[in-house]
């Protein structure tokens, strides 16, 4: 009896200290860089993949969604942010505040679009059908940095450190799947012919 009342005061106390880090607004990360512990893809699960110390999102249409123990794996106020590097004619995108789901888009949360040469109009750094950005602040094969924040109904996205969208919802917006709640992150494969590579997975939780 004694020993399970150990080990269950041991698992608590393993619990409370990655929340605690994530609490005290330090930065915290959602990667190992080697497995894809703490992430699940849904429907096409080969189309995600580590190679070379980076998550790989390159096939049929899959979103690979973070279910690990950081935060309960749910986020209000955060920030965000990745190193990416896209190939010639790539699109993704890097979600926050939506949920698992096994097939389709994500019908919850708001997409950070990732795509500087692809068919879509909408470029890196806009929000994807929100606040779209039509010209790509960065080119293909170089790594850069996305940071997405969010407080309230504030969000800012930059790119390489400077601004790319800065967007407040409206308190009467009439889109209740697409309101700013909590929820997890996730990436985007979105076709056979997109590859784009994400690195430095790091989030900061905030009041």
């Amino acid at each position: 009896m004694l020993h399970r009342t150990l080990v269950t005061l041991l698992l608590l106390f393993l619990l409370s200290a990655s929340f605690v880090s994530a609490d005290e607004g330090e930065w915290v990360s959602l990667f190992d860089g080697k497995s894809l512990d703490g992430w699940r893809a849904s429907e096409n699960k080969e189309s995600c993949k580590v190679e070379d110390g980076a998550i790989v999102v390159h096939g049929p249409r899959s979103h690979l969604f973070y279910v690990g123990d950081v935060n309960n794996g749910s986020f209000t106020n955060f920030e965000f942010k990745v190193d990416v590097k896209t190939d010639p004619g790539a699109n993704s995108g890097v979600y926050f505040h939506t949920n698992y789901q096994e097939t389709g888009w994500p019908n919850t949360g708001y997409e950070t679009q990732v795509n500087n040469t692809g068919g879509d109009a909408s470029k890196t750094g806009g929000l994807y059908a929100v606040q779209d950005e039509t010209e790509a602040p960065v080119g293909d094969g170089e790594w850069f940095n996305l940071h997405i924040t969010v407080k309230g109904k504030h969000i800012v996205v930059k790119v390489n450190g400077e601004t790319v969208s800065d967007y407040t919802e409206p308190d009467d917006l009439d889109r209740p799947s697409r309101q700013l709640s909590s929820g997890t992150f996730a990436f985007q494969a979105h076709d056979p012919n997109s590859r784009v590579a994400y690195k430095n997975v790091m989030v900061k939780v905030l009041p």
